[in-house]
């Protein structure tokens, strides 16, 4: 996943009128009608813009650095003149401007759309099309682990059925439309299973170190609290989207004890913790973690003051990757605001996302069960047998 990344089309504003991150598709066209994207030096990664979307973060200034990219729809070969073609990715767009639908899922639904609306006669002809659309999403937005891990367990889940090769043409398509929206369900279902298994693990006047914004850790320490358990959170700041500052917001809503921190606060306040607890963009085949920047020098700290480190993540976040350090990621980029100008010989990482290696790791929660890192490939090959 980590060598995938896309741009929005993205009006710039210079005062703080609101910001569309979704433009129409005619909009797109007339800021750049070439058909053919240029290549982006400095892509901004969409899976950022999105959740900035979301959480209600953008301003003018934050987008500022975005590069206009061109429209990938419609296809050249469009059905007849009159009659608007059914495109993935307007159908993928609709499902993800949900807030509570992760963009793996909303890829899982588009693509079941995609068997709905498929004018294809045989087998091969809707594996072809589905082939195409898969890829298609997953160019949309190089940077998302989770979007391709879906959309490639998608593909194995719907045609990994030997009874395909003895039905006919509509019993099969029946068939896979079937599986792919069960398929959509079991995804859609992950983060209240992984709520649910991992309380066990939550004990009363226990203290939590919780890092940016995971929508599953919030179910977590949201069926936590419904459950009557007296606990703390102490959320990181999460710069430079200040993330964890949203977390702390929803976690205060539910009456939850929360203290915020700033992110270089983490050694300091560690002897408080009993516990850590992160999301992740991806779970890779050593059983490390892709996440938010500076979940690796968290899990380092806590590693070396025997705190457990939890990571909760779907099983449609597990990739076929296998980096070796954090050279081996082409960083998915984000801009960066110092709050005071830059001097323009000086370089900024922006870098989002980091690598936690598995030995910093103590358990894993997902759908699959409880699992501890080393069990993470196992899982892995048989998501994708």
């Amino acid at each position: 996943m980590w060598r995938r990344s896309a741009s929005f089309v993205l009006d710039k504003h210079h005062n703080n009128k609101p910001i569309s991150l979704t433009p129409s598709l005619d909009s797109m066209a007339e800021v750049n009608p070439n058909p053919n994207p240029n290549p982006n030096p400095n892509p901004i990664s969409a899976y950022y813009q999105t959740r900035a979307k979301h959480h209600g973060i953008v301003t003018s200034d934050w987008l500022e650095q975005a590069q206009a990219a061109v429209v990938r729809y419609p296809d050249k070969d469009s059905p007849v003149a009159g009659r608007r073609p059914f495109s993935v990715i307007e159908e993928f767009d609709c499902w993800r401007q949900q807030p509570d639908l992760a963009e793996a899922v909303a890829a899982v639904r588009a693509l079941a759309a995609v068997i709905r609306a498929s004018e294809a006669t045989t087998m091969m002809e809707l594996e072809i099309e589905l082939k195409k659309a898969s890829d298609t999403l997953k160019s949309w937005d190089t940077t998302s682990i989770s979007l391709t891990a879906g959309c490639d367990l998608f593909m194995r889940y719907v045609t990994r059925t030997s009874a395909l090769e003895f039905e006919d043409f509509n019993a099969a398509k029946a068939r896979v439309l079937g599986r792919a929206e069960k398929f959509g369900e079991i995804s859609y279902k992950a983060r209240k299973i992984i709520a649910v298994l991992s309380q066990d693990f939550i004990f009363d006047w226990c203290t939590i170190l919780v890092h940016g914004f995971s929508r599953v850790v919030l179910e977590i320490l949201k069926t936590a609290a419904q459950n009557k358990k007296l606990f703390r959170v102490l959320c990181t700041e999460g710069r430079p989207d200040k993330t964890g500052v949203l977390l702390a917001k929803e976690l205060a809503k539910l009456d939850v004890p929360v203290k915020l921190l700033i992110d270089s606060a983490v050694a300091y306040s560690m002897d408080e913790v009993d516990m850590v607890i992160f999301g992740a963009d991806g779970v890779v085949e050593s059983g490390g973690v892709i996440n938010m920047m500076g979940t690796y020098q968290i899990a380092l700290v806590a590693h070396t003051m025997n705190k457990p480190v939890y990571v909760a993540a779907e099983s449609y976040k597990f990739a076929r990757l296998y980096p070796l350090d954090q050279k081996d990621l082409e960083p998915a980029l984000r801009p960066v605001d110092f709050g005071v100008p830059v001097p323009p010989k000086v370089e900024v990482e922006r870098s989002a996302r980091d690598y936690t290696p598995p030995q910093y790791l103590t358990m894993l929660f997902t759908d699959l069960g409880v699992l501890t890192p080393s069990v993470v490939s196992d899982e892995l090959i048989q998501l994708y047998l």
